[in-house]
């Protein structure tokens, strides 16, 4: 079972928004799993009145990550996506310590990219693969491209070339508890998300390379 822990030290960066599109996105090649470790528990409640059955949504406190994850595996899951709380750097260190790679999501904003030191730190004393990805970015200007090549160039980490927009489908589609790609499959925001799925699966499969991306397929 490949897991992500989608982290962030800074709140309002779309984290929650993020690892929902990607679990569903994933679900389409098996089943997949959100582990929801945020004490605001965002995921599980946007699960609680959702129709489909992909991804499932399982609540629970970092001490129980563990026993959430194996009951995952149990019930053959492929994909799980670890969605811990902001800025608390003990929910952040268990969810990486479990997962198979690291996604630190920022916004291109000055204050959200000088947030996210704490958060390569833990992934790379845990010795985890991490990478960062740029969220909520504007559509027009260069913003997006200034953003990563200073967390390079800060951090010497790992960015996704696939950039996130801010656009008004991702916050729409989850009052009704979907995802872009499920209201508009063919929208610029179905579009990036299933880049970024493409993108990160191959690079997170690590030895599992291969199977990853016939899942994905």
């Amino acid at each position: 079972m490949l897991t992500v822990a989608v982290i962030a030290h800074k709140g309002g960066v779309g984290k929650t928004t993020l690892a929902l599109h990607l679990a569903v996105e994933a679900a389409k090649a098996g089943p997949a799993v959100i582990v929801d470790i945020d004490p605001q528990s965002s995921a599980a409640q946007w699960a609680d009145s959702r129709m489909a059955k992909e991804p499932t949504v399982v609540a629970c406190p970092p001490a129980r990550l563990a026993v959430a994850l194996q009951a995952a595996r149990n019930k053959a899951a492929r994909f799980a996506f670890i969605d811990s709380a902001p800025a608390v750097e003990s929910a952040a260190l268990a969810a990486v310590r479990a997962a198979d790679f690291c996604l630190i999501v920022s916004r291109p904003g000055i204050l959200d990219l000088r947030s996210i030191g704490a958060n390569v730190e833990i992934a790379k004393l845990a010795g985890k693969p991490v990478a960062a990805v740029i969220n909520a970015a504007p559509a027009q200007g260069g913003q997006a491209a200034a953003a990563a090549e200073s967390v390079r160039k800060w951090y010497s980490v790992e960015v996704c070339p696939i950039i996130v927009h801010q656009r008004a489908l991702f916050s729409h589609a989850l009052t009704a508890s979907r995802c872009a790609q499920e209201v508009e499959p063919a929208s610029k925001a179905a579009i990036e998300i299933a880049a970024l799925w493409d993108w990160l699966a191959r690079r997170a499969g690590g030895q599992r390379h291969e199977e990853v991306a016939r899942l994905s397929a």
